[in-house]
């Protein structure tokens, strides 16, 4: 086992729904500005799914009202 696979599998979480292109997610992004932090929500659609365990990125088409 690579030093890389044993790093990723103890980072991997069990706790993130099972979600898909098509749902409706609401994401928490946490923003750091100079010493402050805040955690920024929006809501939006998921377009896109790709890679796998750690690696793992999703695309959310952002929902605007106007």
């Amino acid at each position: 086992m690579k030093s890389t696979d044993f790093v990723d599998s103890q980072s991997l979480r069990s706790d993130i729904p099972n979600f898909g292109p098509g749902d409706e997610v609401k994401v928490h992004v946490k923003v750091v500005e100079g010493n402050k932090e805040r955690v920024q929500v929006f809501q939006g659609n998921v377009i896109r799914r790709q890679g796998g365990g750690v690696h793992e990125t999703y695309t959310v088409r952002k929902l605007s009202y106007g």
